[in-house]
């Protein structure tokens, strides 16, 4: 009996274990390179990794590590040095980077038919620069580990996220005026690593136009 119950706990743990294997062999092998490696002092944490994200599920299994596009991670170094050369405690917070267009199918099939598609990509319509290795979900924490407040949590979608109502959702007392300018100094230093911001998403960044990774980058279909 004691052999068996050992023999199911091997197998569960190795099928648990295959999902993280398998993505970081199929993110290498389709030429992503892990951001803790290119910029180390950047923090990671992938909320796709739990449960505490629009979706409420866990995406990602075991898997921890971000991976992105080799150009888009050298423009995530150039981001974090710029932020780091006007507040030197601060860091830039992963929250996402590249997704598998399986997770993409995952995330559309939970929002389709709701007000909250508008804010996922359509996987049958070719998948969007997160599935390219080069959009990032990002923010910026304190010399304290703390998350600066923007207003709304990462993954908030909703019009309190849109970049181009901040000015209103202040005068509404939706947002806090310093909320907003820690939105605008996420956009600068971004801006510096070559990054541009998606209008209803603050936390949101491509590195590349929608257009652009369609036909010049290899989409990542596992």
């Amino acid at each position: 009996m004691y052999r068996l119950a050992f023999l199911f706990f091997l197998i569960m743990n190795v099928a648990v274990s295959l999902p993280a294997q398998n993505y970081d062999a199929a993110m290498k092998s389709a030429g992503m390179v892990d951001i803790a490696e290119i910029v180390p002092d950047v923090v990671i944490d992938l909320m796709y990794a739990g449960k505490d994200n629009f979706v409420g599920e866990d995406m990602y299994g075991t898997l921890k590590k971000a991976y992105i596009h080799p150009e888009a991670a050298a423009g995530l170094a150039k981001a974090q040095t710029a932020l780091r050369k006007e507040y030197p405690g601060y860091s830039l917070k992963v929250c996402d980077a590249a997704r598998p267009i399986s997770v993409q199918r995952k995330m559309w099939n939970k929002v389709k038919g709701t007000p909250k598609s508008k804010y996922v990509s359509n996987p049958t319509r070719g998948g969007g620069q997160h599935n390219f290795g080069l959009a990032v979900d990002i923010t910026i924490i304190d010399e304290n580990g703390n998350e600066l407040p923007m207003g709304t949590p990462v993954d908030h979608l909703g019009y309190e996220s849109n970049i181009d109502s901040e000015t209103s959702l202040v005068k509404q007392g939706k947002i806090s005026e310093q909320e907003r300018q820690n939105r605008l100094l996420l956009r600068k230093v971004m801006r510096a690593g070559g990054f541009s911001a998606l209008r209803t998403e603050w936390w949101h960044f491509n590195f590349k136009s929608r257009a652009v990774a369609r036909s010049r980058y290899k989409l990542l279909d596992f």
